[in-house]
């Protein structure tokens, strides 16, 4: 089109969309409905997604409920993704609708026309690239998925790296007696060495405690799809789509014991942010002490 854009068409009409946009009609919707914050879903929610998206369609091509040339696309397409690719495509605000409706449609507007590039035909993305899967269920695997991966790989080890050079400062301050301090003036002299030792068992219990809270994490409510039953997915799509996340990541992910609870409740992602706090609190407190 002259003025830079296409038109797309869905079931609530058309919407004018930038031409050179892998998303579509629902992602534009959103963005207009929803100009919020400003602030976007960041790289390691995006890379879950598209690994999510890539393992549905290897496993409904395994189960033969997707022709295996398009899943061959969606997964590539999906792929591209969860390297960070398309990032930029990435465009609705995090606040948005309550169930993550808009940012799944992002991800499956997106994988969809790239994999339409790919295959040279329409690719869908509800019929393929959302097949056997629901928001409901998608984005609370998302959640829980980014989280997991990125304490695991992200936060664990700069606070084992703290602990580790607070440990070293402690025994290199062993020898250095300093008054110690309490209700706000000098008392009985401490080592600063025993100091320290205080400051890197803050930390490493708070690893303890982020490690222990965070493996609550690794249940997945994939194959609840729209409210927990199950309703439209096979019976088995969601062990295997798991099992793969889980070779993926290096992390133990499971189906969730009850798809009514890992859908209706946050309780892991709120008992996570309870240790992350703790964490927090820990290193102000010893920052404050150390200034």
């Amino acid at each position: 089109m002259p003025d830079g854009y296409r038109i797309e068409k869905d079931s609530l009409g058309e919407m004018k969309v930038p031409e050179n946009a892998l998303y579509g009609a629902q992602t534009q919707r959103a963005v207009e409905n929803f100009p919020i914050s400003g602030q976007l879903f960041g790289r390691r929610f995006i890379e879950a997604l598209g690994l999510i998206k890539k393992s549905a369609a290897e496993v409904n091509a395994e189960l033969g409920v997707l022709d295996e040339k398009i899943a061959e696309a969606v997964a590539k397409a999906a792929t591209e993704v969860a390297e960070g690719k398309w990032d930029d495509q990435f465009i609705v605000d995090i606040y948005q609708t309550g169930s993550g409706t808009s940012t799944n449609m992002n991800m499956n507007e997106v994988v969809a026309y790239r994999a339409s590039e790919l295959h040279g035909e329409k690719v869908h993305p509800n019929d393929h690239v959302n097949f056997g899967q629901s928001s409901n269920d998608v984005i609370p695997t998302a959640i829980h998925m980014s989280a997991r991966v990125s304490i695991e790989e992200e936060l664990l080890p700069a606070l084992g790296h703290l602990s580790t050079a607070l440990t070293e400062k402690a025994n290199i301050f062993d020898e250095i007696i300093k008054s110690g301090r309490t209700h706000l003036m000098d008392a009985t002299p401490v080592r600063l060495g025993q100091e320290f030792s205080g400051y890197a068992a803050q930390v490493t219990k708070g690893i303890d405690r982020v490690r222990s809270a965070s493996a609550e994490l690794e249940e997945l409510a994939l194959g609840g799809t729209a409210t927990g039953t199950g309703i439209n997915t096979h019976p088995d799509f969601a062990k295997k789509v798991i099992a793969r996340i889980a070779d993926a990541t290096g992390i133990a992910f499971r189906e969730a014991e009850d798809h009514f609870e890992a859908q209706g409740s946050k309780d892991a992602a709120v008992s996570v942010s309870g240790a992350l706090n703790t964490v927090a609190t820990s290193l102000m407190k010893i920052a404050d002490d150390i200034r």
